[in-house]
């Protein structure tokens, strides 16, 4: 092993000088030292990021890497890093690939701050974390050295280069011969090396072998038995080499689950939670990052007799769900944001007809294409405003894994008991970040009734809405005495075209009194920390976990801070405007776009606000301050940490 570094492994440092003493005490000395390389270092989390070129198994590394830690008993949360191009080319800083990884004592909620170690498979993919500042000064970086002898002397010097600039920056550089330790095992180590460095970081976190050999198996059940034998010899290599070349060694104490737990990303637990809400039929068009939660569906979904049905574009996939739901149950559509955008003159069809209709959307970044890889919670403002005319649709957001499981549930209740629009915002980040949590205990009362077929009485109209609630009896094609006509157009509670102004504002309060109906049936949230203080933080969605922990962290510190994560977001339960009272200042931390305030540009009458913070000014009329980023990564809680202290000092916060 070759290494650049500020200070040597232990295992390579010269060995120092030592005074004549009888051999049975040098030897005993020899033999603490030696012992005291392999002790770990008790650590109660640490965060590694792989990172390699598209194709090099990166991300399959962490998440195997999460899956071992989460087995053995540590919280885990994930974070891939993708590229935005299909195939971006090799050796590129816009080509990385790979994952965060965060282990820890305890459970975790978000993917931390900067990452304590990464290893790397060239210099470049390095590079492009480095200029996120995704690194911790002085972090330790372990980096496959085959290009300092590459043959191209351009990839040679830059790679001497940029080595060279790591370490004058303060952080300890290994550079490890993983190409060359691969080629003993296979032919080709871009099909390997992931197993390898799979098997270091094992070794380097004191994780248990057997269930390192086991997850191998697992990934590779599918193949040849010679393929699972070549890989687990690449893990136990990496394994020994960084037993025998690495003076890293930590252990993250574990707390093993007294209840059955399961380990999926978001757009999983969406999968599943659709089909245990009883939802039949799923009709999609692909686009990122939304696109793994419709596989997944296609995995299983013919096992429990439904359908998935990818549809020639998005207008269709919108058309087909509305149609399979005007047939009897609740069907879906997943989508993100350029997909939303097209679906609204559908989703205009289901609010005009009230045919139960649920809309997954997985945010990433925009406007048009944007940022197709990276997370952002820019499509609040769409998923309530975006259509044409009044459109009134119910608005809830994701916060955690299991969250996108029971969400599906809750959100096809709330579509056939309303006839209403439902959408669900996730994004990108809970779209591929995984995390335990506890095995969900199917219950029948999550499945949608059965089609009802009873006769109509045959005084009912289709749209006999109830002046209270504004629901009307849903009719079902081939109900008795329920045949009528269905169409877009503005319609009377016979469901006749109707363009005179008495009928279409009947229709239009109806609908609104479907909202309000649903309104009066929420909860408010609880707030996190105290009912009063200097600043109360509010968010929505998956900044959850990040704001939850900044907020522990501030009040540890003695700040009065508190927060309060909204599920529903339009719309929104009564009481929120009390709870801002209790507070000098509320601000919002959002995933999205916000003018900052120290911009000489910007001042109180150009600026512009994020989404939440523009809906809470105008319902309840509160100098609603914000705060977030819109640079295509999660927020970190050190960020938050940061901007509410700011928020503190500059209003005469307790300190």
């Amino acid at each position: 092993m070759t290494t650049k570094a500020h200070k040597k492994p232990a295992s390579r440092q010269a060995p120092k000088s030592r005074p004549k003493t009888p051999p049975t005490k040098v030897l005993a000395e020899v033999v603490a030292e030696v012992a005291a390389e392999h002790i770990p270092e008790v650590v109660a989390e640490h965060i590694v990021e792989i990172i390699s070129d598209s194709g090099e198994g990166a991300q399959r590394c962490g998440q195997s890497l999460a899956a071992i830690a989460s087995r053995s008993g540590n919280g885990i949360w994930t974070v891939e890093i993708i590229p935005a191009e299909i195939q971006p080319p090799h050796r590129s800083v816009a080509g990385a690939s790979g994952n965060r990884v965060r282990l820890a004592s305890r459970q975790v909620t978000n993917g931390g701050n900067e990452a304590d170690l990464v290893v790397a498979f060239n210099e470049q993919v390095l590079l492009s974390r480095l200029n996120a500042g995704e690194i911790k000064p002085g972090g330790t970086i372990l980096i496959e050295n085959k290009w300092a002898t590459d043959s191209d002397q351009k990839i040679a010097t830059d790679y001497a280069r940029i080595c060279a600039e790591v370490i004058a920056s303060g952080y300890r550089l290994i550079e490890v011969p993983m190409e060359t330790e691969c080629l003993k095992y296979v032919p080709d180590p871009r099909r390997g090396k992931n197993m390898f460095v799979l098997g270091m970081l094992c070794a380097i976190y004191s994780l248990n072998e057997d269930l390192a050999r086991e997850q191998v198996r697992n990934i590779f059940a599918k193949k040849d038995q010679k393929i699972i034998d070549a890989n687990i010899e690449l893990l136990d290599a990496g394994r020994v080499w960084a037993r025998d070349n690495l003076d890293l060694r930590y252990q993250i104490p574990t707390s093993p689950a007294t209840e059955a737990r399961v380990v999926m990303n978001g757009n999983a637990a969406i999968a599943l939670g659709v089909v245990a809400s009883g939802m039949e039929v799923c009709s999609m068009y692909p686009i990122t990052p939304a696109t793994s939660a419709s596989q997944y569906l296609m995995n299983i979904f013919e096992k429990v007799g439904c359908v998935v049905h990818q549809a020639e574009d998005e207008i269709s996939a919108c058309t087909f769900a509305i149609g399979a739901s005007y047939a009897g149950k609740c069907a879906l559509t997943i989508t993100s944001g350029p997909g939303l955008s097209l679906k609204q003159e559908a989703i205009g069809l289901a609010v005009m007809t009230e045919i139960p209709l649920v809309v997954v959307n997985v945010q990433r970044g925009g406007p048009s294409t944007g940022l197709p890889t990276k997370v952002e919670q820019g499509d609040l403002m769409a998923a309530i405003f975006g259509g044409h005319g009044d459109a009134p649709k119910i608005v809830m957001a994701v916060s955690t894994i299991e969250d996108c499981f029971y969400s599906m549930i809750t959100a096809r209740k709330i579509a056939e008991t309303f006839n209403m629009v439902v959408v669900v915002l996730s994004d990108a980040s809970l779209a591929t970040a995984q995390q335990p949590f506890p095995r969900p205990e199917f219950s029948e009362d999550w499945l949608a009734p059965p089609i009802d077929q009873t006769a109509v009485p045959l005084d009912a109209k289709p749209y006999d809405w109830d002046p209270r609630s504004g629901i009307a009896q849903r009719f079902i094609p081939g109900q008795p005495n329920g045949m009528h006509c269905l169409t877009g157009l503005a319609h009377d509670r016979l469901s006749h075209v109707a363009y005179d102004a008495i009928a279409n504002e009947e229709g239009l309060l109806n609908r609104s009194r479907k909202l309000a109906a649903f309104q009066r049936t929420l909860r408010l949230p609880p707030v996190f920390g105290d009912d009063s203080g200097d600043l109360l933080l509010i968010g929505w969605g998956g900044t959850k976990g990040a704001i939850e922990e900044a907020v522990t962290q501030l009040r540890s510190d003695g700040h009065m801070v508190s927060a309060l994560h909204l599920k529903f977001l339009h719309p929104m339960a009564s009481g929120i405007g009390k709870v801002m009272q209790g507070f000098t200042n509320v601000m919002t931390i959002e995933n999205n776009w916000n003018d900052p305030v120290d911009d000489p540009v910007f001042n109180s009458e150009n600026r512009r606000y994020s989404s939440l913070a523009l809906l809470l000014r105008s319902r309840y009329l509160v100098d609603v301050d914000c705060w977030g980023s819109a640079r295509g990564q999660p927020l970190k809680p050190a960020g938050i940490w940061q901007a509410a202290l700011a928020k503190i000092k500059a209003n005469g916060g307790t300190s």
